[in-house]
């Protein structure tokens, strides 16, 4: 891949915004961000300290910040519009989850109000509930969650989410680690079932690159994010194929900027430079980077 020129101070805040005014975007919309309540985001980094089964290597957190700190960083950065990313994993838990993340909502204008689910009975209605409050945007983690996206308990939210249009950011593929319904399959067959879904395939569905790519080729509203993808943390272990890259730019209206902030071992602005440096050009990167987010979810004129 060729090597990009890097502003000074690319890890400060001023070097991420003068990364975005260089290419000629207003800001950035990163659709892969966490907040969710403090006791469990404190087992969620204390899990990633611990070098878990699932990452198998030392995570540094890079922002173990407040929350406040965490929300002022993030504008500090220029981003115009990020997601409160928060999931359950196990049944009672959505519908607190959801409380939470509309008061943050509430509280945060320019976080995208977020949502998600789990497969137990109630579980259309939470997500009716969620879209009544205002979400725009829902979470679902295959891997985490333990379970198959079919699981018959979520066909009432898959029909709901595809009639609303509403985005669904969903951890489906096999990295760090396999699950029992991760990769391309389970997820083929919900999309065979509900071809309108607003998918968007969380880390370009690393490792499986590819047969995700033929997933969004197959299904017009299918998207993918960027979280962490091409970063040299995860080439080390999950390279993208260099053939695909040609495919990245033909899907380049429907490839969006998720990082993974705040839990990312290594500073924001190395994700913007790792997609520089796929080579694709500014008119894809502010397409990748603004563009496609602000156009999904409505955003208005910067």
């Amino acid at each position: 891949m060729p090597e990009a020129s890097v502003p000074e101070g690319p890890d400060t805040a001023a070097g991420v915004r003068a990364w975005a005014g260089r290419i000629g975007l207003p800001g950035l919309v990163d659709v892969h961000t966490h907040f969710m309540p403090r006791n469990v985001l404190d087992k969620v980094w204390a899990y990633f300290d611990s070098a878990g089964p699932l990452t198998g290597r030392p995570w540094p957190i890079t922002y173990r910040e407040e929350e406040d700190r965490r929300v002022e960083l993030l504008r500090e950065f220029g981003v115009r519009a990020f997601t409160a990313m928060l999931y359950p994993h196990k049944p009672g838990m959505a519908g607190w989850l959801n409380d939470w993340a509309a008061g943050f909502a509430a509280r945060v204008p320019d976080c995208l109000h977020t949502a998600t689910f789990f497969p137990e009975p109630g579980a259309a209605d939470g997500v009716r509930d969620a879209l009544g409050a205002g979400a725009r945007v829902f979470k679902a983690h295959v891997q985490v969650g333990g379970y198959d996206p079919n699981d018959p308990l979520l066909d009432g939210v898959w029909g709901t989410l595809q009639d609303a249009g509403t985005p669904v950011v969903i951890h489906c593929g096999s990295g760090p680690a396999p699950g029992a319904y991760t990769g391309p399959g389970p997820v083929g067959r919900l999309l065979a079932r509900f071809p309108r879904l607003r998918l968007v395939i969380a880390h370009m569905g690393m490792p499986e690159y590819e047969d995700f790519l033929d997933l969004a080729e197959r299904y017009g509203n299918v998207h993918l994010d960027t979280t962490m993808a091409f970063t040299d943390f995860s080439e080390a272990l999950a390279p993208f194929p260099a053939d695909g890259l040609k495919r990245l730019d033909a899907l380049a209206d429907r490839i969006l900027l998720g990082s993974d902030f705040p839990n990312i071992p290594y500073p924001y602005g190395h994700q913007l430079h790792a997609l520089e440096r796929l080579g694709l050009g500014e008119h894809w990167l502010r397409a990748v980077c603004h563009d496609n987010g602000a156009r999904l979810f409505g955003l208005a004129p910067a």
